[in-house]
Protein backbone atom coordinates (compact mmCIF):
# COMPACT_ATOMS: atom_id res chain seq x y z
CA UNK A 1 0.00 0.00 0.00
CA UNK A 2 1.54 3.37 -1.25
CA UNK A 3 1.81 5.46 2.04
CA UNK A 4 0.30 9.31 1.87
CA UNK A 5 1.82 12.14 0.37
CA UNK A 6 1.26 15.89 -0.41
CA UNK A 7 2.82 18.19 -2.86
CA UNK A 8 4.75 20.97 -2.38
CA UNK A 9 1.82 23.84 -2.03
CA UNK A 10 -0.08 21.43 0.30
CA UNK A 11 3.22 21.42 2.50
CA UNK A 12 3.70 24.75 2.58
CA UNK A 13 0.38 25.75 3.42
CA UNK A 14 0.66 22.78 6.18
CA UNK A 15 3.65 23.75 7.61
CA UNK A 16 3.76 27.81 7.19
CA UNK A 17 7.24 27.03 5.39
CA UNK A 18 7.51 28.55 2.22
CA UNK A 19 8.84 26.04 -0.94
CA UNK A 20 11.79 27.99 -0.86
CA UNK A 21 12.78 27.01 2.41
CA UNK A 22 11.96 23.36 1.70
CA UNK A 23 14.09 23.45 -1.15
CA UNK A 24 17.24 24.76 0.55
CA UNK A 25 16.71 22.81 3.59
CA UNK A 26 16.30 19.76 1.03
CA UNK A 27 19.67 20.68 -0.58
CA UNK A 28 21.15 22.08 2.57
CA UNK A 29 20.22 19.40 5.32
CA UNK A 30 19.10 16.18 3.59
CA UNK A 31 15.69 16.67 4.86
CA UNK A 32 12.86 16.72 4.01
CA UNK A 33 13.27 13.87 1.51
CA UNK A 34 10.33 14.21 -0.61
CA UNK A 35 9.63 11.32 -3.72
CA UNK A 36 8.72 12.35 -7.15
CA UNK A 37 5.19 11.81 -8.65
CA UNK A 38 4.28 10.76 -12.11
CA UNK A 39 4.69 14.29 -13.17
CA UNK A 40 8.05 14.34 -11.97
CA UNK A 41 6.93 17.08 -8.97
CA UNK A 42 7.84 16.78 -5.41
CA UNK A 43 5.59 14.65 -3.21
CA UNK A 44 5.92 14.87 1.02
CA UNK A 45 4.87 11.29 2.83
CA UNK A 46 2.71 12.66 5.88
CA UNK A 47 5.56 11.85 8.35
CA UNK A 48 7.69 14.17 6.82
CA UNK A 49 5.03 16.67 7.02
CA UNK A 50 4.44 16.15 10.61
CA UNK A 51 8.02 16.22 11.22
CA UNK A 52 8.33 19.87 9.48
CA UNK A 53 5.11 21.05 11.39
CA UNK A 54 6.96 20.03 14.59
CA UNK A 55 10.04 21.98 13.67
CA UNK A 56 8.37 25.07 12.36
CA UNK A 57 6.86 25.47 15.69
CA UNK A 58 9.76 24.83 17.40
CA UNK A 59 11.63 27.75 15.12
CA UNK A 60 8.73 29.82 16.31
CA UNK A 61 9.65 29.53 19.97
CA UNK A 62 13.17 30.68 18.42
CA UNK A 63 15.12 27.42 18.08
CA UNK A 64 16.79 27.16 15.13
CA UNK A 65 16.41 24.82 12.01
CA UNK A 66 20.10 23.72 11.68
CA UNK A 67 20.28 22.53 14.97
CA UNK A 68 16.77 21.01 14.75
CA UNK A 69 16.66 18.87 11.63
CA UNK A 70 18.97 16.39 12.50
CA UNK A 71 17.31 15.14 16.14
CA UNK A 72 15.32 12.41 16.54
CA UNK A 73 11.25 12.83 16.57
CA UNK A 74 11.30 12.02 20.30
CA UNK A 75 13.57 14.92 21.12
CA UNK A 76 11.55 17.41 19.09
CA UNK A 77 8.54 16.06 20.88
CA UNK A 78 10.21 16.63 23.77
CA UNK A 79 11.26 19.92 23.03
CA UNK A 80 8.07 21.12 22.50
CA UNK A 81 6.29 19.79 25.68
CA UNK A 82 8.94 22.22 27.39
CA UNK A 83 7.33 25.95 28.68
CA UNK A 84 8.53 28.54 26.47
CA UNK A 85 11.24 30.75 28.84
CA UNK A 86 9.27 34.22 29.51
CA UNK A 87 12.13 37.33 28.78
CA UNK A 88 13.49 38.85 31.64
CA UNK A 89 11.61 41.61 33.11
CA UNK A 90 12.93 44.71 31.85
CA UNK A 91 15.05 43.26 29.30
CA UNK A 92 16.20 45.68 26.46
CA UNK A 93 13.87 44.58 22.86
CA UNK A 94 16.53 45.33 20.34
CA UNK A 95 13.72 43.80 17.63
CA UNK A 96 13.18 46.84 15.19
CA UNK A 97 16.88 47.80 15.56
CA UNK A 98 18.17 44.38 14.15
CA UNK A 99 15.48 43.91 11.64
CA UNK A 100 16.57 47.28 10.19
CA UNK A 101 20.19 46.47 10.03
CA UNK A 102 19.11 43.20 8.36
CA UNK A 103 17.12 44.97 6.07
CA UNK A 104 20.50 47.18 5.44
CA UNK A 105 22.43 44.08 4.52
CA UNK A 106 20.48 43.55 1.72
CA UNK A 107 19.58 47.10 0.33
CA UNK A 108 23.09 48.95 0.84
CA UNK A 109 26.10 47.70 2.16
CA UNK A 110 27.71 50.79 2.48
CA UNK A 111 25.01 51.77 4.79
CA UNK A 112 25.46 48.86 6.78
CA UNK A 113 28.87 49.33 7.90
CA UNK A 114 28.02 53.24 8.72
CA UNK A 115 25.30 51.80 10.59
CA UNK A 116 27.63 49.51 12.63
CA UNK A 117 30.03 52.31 13.23
CA UNK A 118 27.34 54.57 14.35
CA UNK A 119 25.79 51.76 17.04
CA UNK A 120 29.10 51.18 17.90
CA UNK A 121 29.95 54.90 19.06
CA UNK A 122 26.67 55.59 20.40
CA UNK A 123 26.79 52.57 22.92
CA UNK A 124 30.59 51.69 23.41
CA UNK A 125 32.26 48.61 22.63
CA UNK A 126 30.70 46.35 25.25
CA UNK A 127 27.21 47.51 24.83
CA UNK A 128 28.07 47.08 20.78
CA UNK A 129 28.95 43.95 21.48
CA UNK A 130 25.95 42.28 23.82
CA UNK A 131 22.73 44.51 21.84
CA UNK A 132 24.08 45.18 18.11
CA UNK A 133 26.76 42.17 17.10
CA UNK A 134 25.33 39.41 19.19
CA UNK A 135 21.96 39.08 18.74
CA UNK A 136 22.49 40.68 14.95
CA UNK A 137 24.78 37.55 14.61
CA UNK A 138 22.18 35.34 15.33
CA UNK A 139 19.94 36.61 13.36
CA UNK A 140 21.63 36.13 10.46
CA UNK A 141 22.25 33.17 11.15
CA UNK A 142 19.13 32.18 11.35
CA UNK A 143 17.89 33.76 8.15
CA UNK A 144 20.30 32.08 6.21
CA UNK A 145 19.33 28.59 7.53
CA UNK A 146 16.06 29.58 6.52
CA UNK A 147 16.88 30.58 2.85
CA UNK A 148 16.26 34.37 3.52
CA UNK A 149 19.89 35.14 2.74
CA UNK A 150 22.45 33.50 0.43
CA UNK A 151 25.31 32.63 1.70
CA UNK A 152 27.16 35.32 0.44
CA UNK A 153 25.06 37.55 2.45
CA UNK A 154 26.37 35.96 5.77
CA UNK A 155 30.09 36.33 4.14
CA UNK A 156 29.35 40.24 3.62
CA UNK A 157 27.98 40.54 7.23
CA UNK A 158 30.66 38.90 8.90
CA UNK A 159 33.22 40.28 7.14
CA UNK A 160 32.08 43.69 7.62
CA UNK A 161 31.56 43.06 11.62
CA UNK A 162 34.75 41.30 12.20
CA UNK A 163 36.46 44.41 10.34
CA UNK A 164 34.37 47.10 12.75
CA UNK A 165 35.60 45.11 16.02
CA UNK A 166 38.61 44.98 14.78
CA UNK A 167 38.72 48.53 14.49
CA UNK A 168 37.58 48.96 18.02
CA UNK A 169 39.91 46.29 19.54
CA UNK A 170 42.66 47.78 18.48
CA UNK A 171 42.02 51.12 19.96
CA UNK A 172 42.11 49.16 23.63
CA UNK A 173 44.96 49.63 25.71
CA UNK A 174 47.38 47.00 26.22
CA UNK A 175 47.62 46.16 29.97
CA UNK A 176 49.37 43.63 30.77
CA UNK A 177 46.90 41.76 33.23
CA UNK A 178 45.89 38.19 33.89
CA UNK A 179 44.97 35.77 32.82
CA UNK A 180 46.61 35.58 29.52
CA UNK A 181 43.98 34.18 27.50
CA UNK A 182 44.76 32.61 24.06
CA UNK A 183 41.86 32.68 21.14
CA UNK A 184 41.63 30.47 18.18
CA UNK A 185 39.58 27.84 16.49
CA UNK A 186 40.43 24.16 15.26
CA UNK A 187 41.06 23.42 11.71
CA UNK A 188 37.92 23.23 9.97
CA UNK A 189 36.10 25.96 12.06
CA UNK A 190 36.31 29.15 9.75
CA UNK A 191 34.00 31.28 11.35
CA UNK A 192 36.02 34.25 13.58
CA UNK A 193 33.42 36.65 14.60
CA UNK A 194 32.40 35.14 17.98
CA UNK A 195 36.01 34.64 19.23
CA UNK A 196 36.14 38.61 18.24
CA UNK A 197 33.19 39.17 20.46
CA UNK A 198 34.44 37.00 23.26
CA UNK A 199 37.69 38.77 22.85
CA UNK A 200 36.20 42.49 23.37
CA UNK A 201 34.41 41.13 26.26
CA UNK A 202 37.25 39.68 27.85
CA UNK A 203 39.59 42.49 27.17
CA UNK A 204 37.20 44.72 28.79
CA UNK A 205 37.38 42.54 31.64
CA UNK A 206 41.19 43.62 31.86
CA UNK A 207 41.92 40.00 30.39
CA UNK A 208 45.44 39.85 28.23
CA UNK A 209 44.45 38.33 25.21
CA UNK A 210 46.51 36.57 22.33
CA UNK A 211 44.28 36.02 19.24
CA UNK A 212 45.86 33.51 16.69
CA UNK A 213 42.94 33.93 13.96
CA UNK A 214 40.90 30.72 13.21
CA UNK A 215 42.04 27.00 12.09
CA UNK A 216 45.14 26.81 14.29
CA UNK A 217 46.34 23.03 14.54
CA UNK A 218 46.10 21.42 18.30
CA UNK A 219 50.03 21.07 18.14
CA UNK A 220 50.19 24.79 17.14
CA UNK A 221 47.77 25.80 19.89
CA UNK A 222 49.72 23.68 22.93
CA UNK A 223 52.55 25.26 21.54
CA UNK A 224 51.76 28.98 21.60
CA UNK A 225 50.25 28.55 25.03
CA UNK A 226 53.55 27.58 26.49
CA UNK A 227 55.54 30.36 24.05
CA UNK A 228 52.97 32.90 25.29
CA UNK A 229 52.42 31.73 28.89
CA UNK A 230 48.69 31.88 28.69
CA UNK A 231 46.33 30.87 31.40
CA UNK A 232 43.65 29.65 29.14
CA UNK A 233 43.33 28.35 25.75
CA UNK A 234 40.09 29.77 24.79
CA UNK A 235 37.92 28.02 21.56
CA UNK A 236 34.80 28.94 19.63
CA UNK A 237 32.75 26.27 17.75
CA UNK A 238 30.10 27.85 15.33
CA UNK A 239 27.10 25.53 14.35
CA UNK A 240 28.68 24.37 11.44
CA UNK A 241 31.52 22.44 12.90
CA UNK A 242 31.09 19.02 12.50
CA UNK A 243 29.76 17.49 16.13
CA UNK A 244 31.43 13.98 15.85
CA UNK A 245 34.83 15.81 15.95
CA UNK A 246 34.01 18.26 18.72
CA UNK A 247 34.51 16.34 21.91
CA UNK A 248 37.70 14.28 20.62
CA UNK A 249 39.21 17.48 19.53
CA UNK A 250 38.87 18.68 22.92
CA UNK A 251 39.88 15.80 24.92
CA UNK A 252 43.04 15.92 22.23
CA UNK A 253 43.98 19.57 22.83
CA UNK A 254 43.47 18.85 26.87
CA UNK A 255 46.22 16.30 26.75
CA UNK A 256 48.49 18.55 24.76
CA UNK A 257 48.38 21.40 27.00
CA UNK A 258 49.90 22.34 30.35
CA UNK A 259 47.62 20.80 33.30
CA UNK A 260 48.01 24.28 34.60
CA UNK A 261 45.80 25.99 31.20
CA UNK A 262 42.49 26.07 31.74
CA UNK A 263 40.82 25.19 28.01
CA UNK A 264 37.35 26.74 27.51
CA UNK A 265 35.09 26.28 24.71
CA UNK A 266 31.85 28.12 23.74
CA UNK A 267 29.83 29.16 20.96
CA UNK A 268 26.80 27.89 19.52
CA UNK A 269 28.18 24.59 18.69
CA UNK A 270 28.72 23.37 22.01
CA UNK A 271 25.41 23.48 22.93
CA UNK A 272 24.95 18.90 21.93
CA UNK A 273 28.51 18.59 23.48
CA UNK A 274 28.93 16.46 26.78
CA UNK A 275 30.37 17.55 29.90
CA UNK A 276 34.34 16.82 28.96
CA UNK A 277 36.92 16.85 32.09
CA UNK A 278 39.14 19.96 32.04
CA UNK A 279 36.96 22.06 29.92
CA UNK A 280 34.49 24.46 30.71
CA UNK A 281 31.71 24.90 28.30
CA UNK A 282 30.66 28.43 27.69
CA UNK A 283 26.90 28.51 25.50
CA UNK A 284 26.81 32.42 26.13
CA UNK A 285 29.43 35.31 25.59
CA UNK A 286 27.86 36.02 29.41
CA UNK A 287 29.29 33.06 30.55
CA UNK A 288 32.92 33.77 29.74
CA UNK A 289 32.65 36.53 31.58
CA UNK A 290 31.44 34.82 34.66
CA UNK A 291 34.43 32.22 33.62
CA UNK A 292 36.88 34.99 33.72
CA UNK A 293 35.31 36.14 37.36
CA UNK A 294 35.82 32.32 38.41
CA UNK A 295 38.78 31.58 37.24
CA UNK A 296 40.11 35.02 39.10
CA UNK A 297 38.45 33.92 42.11
CA UNK A 298 40.42 30.35 42.04
CA UNK A 299 43.58 32.48 42.18
CA UNK A 300 46.31 32.63 45.48
CA UNK A 301 45.68 35.89 47.01
CA UNK A 302 49.23 37.40 46.58
CA UNK A 303 51.76 37.27 49.29
CA UNK A 304 52.17 39.75 51.80
CA UNK A 305 55.41 40.82 53.04
CA UNK A 306 55.40 41.26 57.19
CA UNK A 307 55.38 44.88 58.52
CA UNK A 308 58.27 45.05 60.85
CA UNK A 309 57.52 48.87 61.78
CA UNK A 310 59.27 52.04 60.67
CA UNK A 311 63.11 51.86 59.41
CA UNK A 312 65.32 52.85 62.20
Amino acid sequence: MTSATLNISAVERETRLSKDVLRVWEKRYGFPLPGRDANGERCYPIEQVDRLRLIKRLMDQGLRPGALVSLPDAQLAELAQRPIAAPAAGAPSNTDLIDELLDTIKRSPADFAQALRHHLTRLGLERFVEEVAAPLTSAVGARWEDGGFDISDEHFFTETTLRVLRHALGMLPENGRTPRILLTTLPGETHGLGLAMAEALLALDGATCIALGTETPPSSIARAAREHGADIVALSFSAAFPRRQLAPSLRQLRQLLPATTALWAGGAGIAAVPATDGVTLLPSLGSGRLALAGWRGRQPAPRQLASHGPDR
